[in-house]
């Protein structure tokens, strides 16, 4: 649906990461889209966002502090691609039931994820927006730093980036410390990170580093709400 000022009404992949959190304040300041709700897949097993590991209660906190109801896709872990496709199907039918046929993306320059997301939406009449895509990751990632934008690393890849990294925040210190073949926004799987302030939010999320652990791979930075 597109509303009488033009704007057409969407909802926000949310990772919980700077990526989408900058694709929320980039779409809201040009006036490119009206963002309904944020939309997360969560594993239903251990109550956190699917990949990045953060914690639900944190998710929620910045739904809260962006303003924006959160529609919540359970998940299993393992999760079957055919599972994560039907029931991501049944939530955007629902989204699509209320007259939202936006979905808002923060990727940034990876061809073959556009291409998935877009076939995916044009098969219930659906639309991508990518308001990041094709920028400068390393201008782009310090444009982030400079709007106040802060996030940690929750999770990390070290066959990428040193392991201990995992936890640390995504500042200027850190962009210098990433390997000359890192991409500087983590956009090729390197890190994922949880975003608890920035001018998306109306108010910052109090947070503390936890324990880091090894699972599958992948090294995990436990960020953890302050209440």
């Amino acid at each position: 649906m597109t509303k009488p000022d033009g704007k057409p009404k969407a909802i926000l992949s949310w990772s919980s990461g700077k990526d989408a959190a900058f694709a929320l304040h980039e779409v809201r300041r040009t006036g490119a889209a009206e963002i309904a709700a944020l939309l997360t897949t969560v594993n239903e097993t251990h109550e956190r966002v699917a990949m990045h590991g953060v914690r639900e209660r944190l998710l929620d906190l910045q739904a809260e502090a962006a303003g924006l109801p959160l529609i919540k896709v359970p998940i299993p872990h393992p999760c079957p691609n055919g599972i994560y496709e039907e029931r991501m199907a049944a939530a955007m039918a629902r989204v699509k039931a209320d007259g939202i046929a936006h979905v808002v993306f923060g990727d940034l320059f990876l061809e073959d994820v556009r291409a998935y997301r877009e076939e995916r939406l044009a098969r219930v009449d659906m639309t991508a927006l990518f308001p990041l895509w094709g920028r400068n990751t390393g201008d782009l990632a310090r444009e982030m730093i400079a709007s106040g934008l802060t996030a940690h690393l929750a999770c990390v890849d070290p066959s990428q980036v040193p392991a201990g990294l995992s936890g640390r925040r995504f500042d200027l210190d850190l962009l210098a410390e990433l390997p000359e073949t890192a991409d500087p926004c983590g956009e090729n799987g390197e890190f994922h990170t949880v975003v608890t302030a920035g001018p998306m939010f109306t108010r910052a999320i109090e947070v503390e580093i936890g324990e880091t652990v090894t699972r599958e791979g992948f090294v995990y930075t436990d960020v953890i709400p302050v209440e």
